[in-house]
């Protein structure tokens, strides 16, 4: 079988920052077409940014593509800033911009963290989202976390778990997340960014199922992620437990397609299929993939799945 891949590369043809409070300058680009229909990418993390290729997994030529870098990370302004970031404020910066941008409706795509920040800002604006697309469903309940920090995802990867626990004694092995952010938050930068490589190192290893080669130098994506995953995840993302399932009912009819790896240790598929179950209007997808949405199976359904969508603004 021969597998779709991204779109060849292109340039955004307008970016810019939306001042959103006294704090956050939020980093956004629109590229593709124009007059197209219009696309939200919710990134990844959160602290991940959306980079140069996250618009590569959508046609330039019929979508309006809208990247957002998150409060804190990517391009936004200031760097690693934790005040005021929390769900609710990143969703309402989806909201400014899309309101700035004189956008009316958008297609929202989001990947990992993105699926549940899609998820979020779905269910508080509604009449807002036209479809949703969905890969490596997130819920963020507290087995999420602890599935993926205290030693669910360890059993299938010892050697990366090993590296990323050495660190602590018993006592701060109970809450590794907890114990990795009080060093993260460490005014000290070195001491950042040792403990941002050692959590970023054990993320990136456990997203495919070829794993990749990680490099050795600590980039500002490395300690952002680190950062903002541990300030979100000690903080049970800012939202109650089981909030996603909890407020489902409000998007239970939007066309939604989901795509989880089979395989994806990092997120575990059993949250892709009880989503689906509370849905009405949704495509399930369980490639035979990890997390990353680089896996070639896992990149096959999410072009095939942009397609889909097409029909929605025809």
């Amino acid at each position: 079988m021969e597998y779709k891949t991204i779109f060849d590369e292109f340039s955004p043809y307008n970016c810019g920052y939306l001042k959103v409070d006294d704090i956050h300058s939020i980093y956004f680009e629109e590229s593709g077409n124009k007059n197209g229909a219009a696309v939200v990418f919710v990134h990844g993390g959160p602290g991940c940014g959306c980079g140069n290729l996250s618009r590569r997994f959508l046609d330039p030529t019929f979508y309006r593509i809208i990247t957002i870098d998150q409060r804190g990370c990517g391009k936004s302004k200031p760097f690693l800033e934790l005040r005021n970031n929390t769900t609710e404020n990143l969703a309402k910066d989806m909201e400014k911009i899309r309101e700035h941008l004189k956008i009316d409706k958008w297609l929202v795509y989001g990947g990992s963290w993105g699926t549940t920040l899609s998820l979020y800002y779905a269910e508080n604006y509604p009449k807002r989202v036209v479809g949703l697309i969905l890969r490596g469903i997130f819920l963020a309940r507290d087995e999420d976390i602890k599935w993926l920090y205290q030693g669910g995802a360890g059993m299938f990867f010892p050697e990366a778990f090993d590296e990323f626990t050495k660190h602590f004694n018993d006592t701060e092995k109970k809450d590794y997340i907890k114990s990795y952010y009080k060093h993260l938050t460490s005014p000290d930068y070195e001491e950042k960014k040792k403990y941002g490589k050692s959590f970023s190192n054990f993320e990136n290893s456990v997203v495919k199922l070829v794993p990749k080669e990680i490099l050795e130098d600590v980039t500002d994506e490395d300690i952002s992620m680190a950062v903002m995953e541990c300030h979100y995840f000690v903080n049970n993302c800012f939202f109650e437990e089981n909030y996603i399932l909890n407020n489902v009912e409000k998007i239970k009819d939007i066309p939604t397609i989901i795509i989880h790896g089979r395989y994806d240790v990092d997120c575990r598929p059993v949250g892709a299929y009880l989503l689906s179950k509370h849905l009405n209007n949704v495509k399930l997808i369980f490639p035979i993939s990890g997390h990353t949405s680089f896996d070639p199976p896992l990149t096959h359904e999410l072009i095939l799945a942009q397609e889909e969508f097409k029909k929605l603004f025809k």
